[in-house]
C-alpha cells in the first residue's frame, strides 16, 4: 500500500513537472488577451456598413471562408489578421467593430476598426466615402466605453495594455493620391507626401497610446508596382506584364523611413513597444519564387481578371468582381484574389511570417 502511494505521488509530481516544462500540454493562456486592428482593406473583415460602393459583401468574395459566405473581406477567405488571431489562440476570426451582431466575447477579445479603401490621408477616403484612419481612433474610444460596461474599468485597462495592436494602411494613399490620381502631387513631392503620411501615422499611434495601447505592430507597404491593378493602369500586357519598378522603389523608400521612425516614436512613449512588419519582401518572395509556395499565377487576380484578359483599368475590384465575374477554379495557386488583394493562401503565409518573426519582438522586456 505504501509503495502504491509513493508511486502515485511520483506520477503526480512528474505530471506537474511536465506541465511546467511543457506549458502547451495544458490549455495555455494566450499571450495577448485581445487583438485590435486599424487600417484598410488588408485588415478589414467587413466594417463598411456605410453608404459606399467599396464593399466585398457579394459572392464570389468569401468563397473559401467558413460557410462559403461573403463577409466584407476583400479575399476568397480569411485575412492575415484572422490567421494571426487563431494561431495566437485569441479567437478564430476577427469581427468588424460595426457588425450589428457583435457579442460580448467579440468585444472582450478585440475587433477591427479597419475600413476598405481607407488611408492615413483623409483625402484618400473622400471620393469613396469610407472611414479614414483618423476616425477609426474615434471608434476605438467607443469600443473602450462598451468594453468597460462588460468587464469594468480595471480589466478594460489591462486588456488594452496587453492587447496586440496592428496598423496596416498607406497603400491607398499612394495609389489614389500620388500614382493614379496625382492630387497630392500638386502640393507635395514624394518625400514631402510620405513625410505627411508618416506624421499622420505618428498622430494615430500617440492617440491610441493615450487610450492605453502599448504593444503595436505597424505594417509597411507591399510592392505596389506588382498589384495587377497598377500594371493594368500602366497598360501592361496581361500575358507579359512586369512589376512597375518605379512604384516598388517608392514603396521601399517609404518602408525605410517607417523603420527609422518607429524607434523614435517609441522613445517618446514610455512602456510602449512598436514593431515593424515587412509586407514587401514576403510578398515579393512569393511573386519571384512562386513554386516554393505552390503558386502558379502572380500577374493577374483569380476573380475578375482570372481569365487573364486583363481588360479594364478597374478590373477585379468589387464592382467588377461579383457573381458575373470570371473566377479561376484554383485560387490557392494565385497570389492575388482580385486586382489588389491577396488570396487566403497568401494571407496564411504572411501570418506565419508575422507570428514567427514579428510578434515575438512585442514580448521582449519593455
Amino acid at each position: 500500500m505504501a509503495t502504491s502511494s509513493r508511486s502515485n505521488l511520483f506520477i503526480v509530481a512528474l505530471l506537474v513537472w511536465m506541465t511546467r516544462i511543457h506549458p502547451c500540454s495544458a490549455r495555455a493562456k494566450p499571450k495577448f488577451p485581445a487583438i485590435i486592428i486599424f487600417g484598410d482593406s488588408s485588415v478589414d473583415p467587413g466594417n463598411n456598413y456605410i453608404n459606399t460602393f467599396f464593399k466585398a459583401n457579394v459572392a464570389p468574395y468569401g468563397t473559401n471562408f467558413p460557410g462559403h459566405v461573403p463577409t466584407g473581406r476583400f479575399s476568397d477567405g480569411k485575412l492575415v489578421t484572422d490567421f494571426m488571431a487563431s494561431t495566437l489562440g485569441i479567437k478564430d476570426v476577427v469581427s468588424p467593430f460595426l457588425a450589428p451582431n457583435l457579442s460580448d466575447d467579440d468585444l472582450r477579445t478585440g475587433v477591427s476598426f479597419a475600413s476598405a479603401g481607407s488611408g492615413y490621408d483623409d483625402l484618400t477616403t473622400t471620393l469613396i466615402n469610407v472611414i479614414p484612419v483618423s476616425r477609426q481612433a474615434e471608434m476605438f474610444r467607443s469600443y473602450i466605453d462598451k468594453l468597460k460596461r462588460i468587464v469594468g474599468d480595471e480589466e478594460t485597462k489591462s486588456t488594452i495594455a496587453e492587447a496586440l495592436v496592428l496598423i496596416s494602411a498607406g497603400t491607398n494613399d499612394l495609389i489614389y493620391n500620388f500614382f493614379d490620381i496625382p492630387t497630392r502631387r500638386l502640393e507635395f513631392n514624394f518625400d514631402g507626401y510620405t513625410g505627411f503620411l508618416l506624421q499622420r501615422l505618428e498622430d494615430l499611434v500617440e492617440e491610441i497610446y493615450d487610450l492605453g495601447c502599448r504593444k503595436i505592430i505597424v505594417v509597411g507597404l507591399p510592392p505596389i508596382g506588382c498589384l495587377p491593378l497598377q500594371m493594368t493602369f500602366r497598360l501592361e500586357n496581361p500575358r507579359n506584364r512586369h512589376c512597375l519598378e518605379d512604384q516598388n522603389s517608392y514603396a521601399r523608400s517609404y518602408n525605410k523611413k517607417l523603420v527609422r521612425l518607429l524607434p523614435e516614436i517609441q522613445a517618446k512613449l514610455p512602456t510602449s513597444k512598436l514593431v515593424y512588419a515587412d509586407a514587401y519582401q514576403p510578398l515579393m518572395n512569393m511573386i519571384n519564387h512562386p513554386e516554393q509556395y505552390g503558386i502558379a499565377e502572380t500577374r493577374v487576380g483569380c476573380c475578375g481578371s482570372g481569365s487573364g484578359s486583363g481588360s479594364g483599368i478597374l478590373l477585379g475590384l468589387s464592382i467588377f468582381c461579383n457573381g458575373m465575374s470570371p473566377v479561376c477554379g484554383n485560387p490557392w495557386e494565385y497570389v492575388f484574389w482580385d486586382s489588389v488583394h491577396p488570396t487566403q493562401q497568401v494571407y496564411r503565409q504572411l501570418a506565419k511570417y508575422v507570428v514567427k518573426e514579428v510578434v515575438p519582438k512585442l514580448t521582449y522586456a519593455l
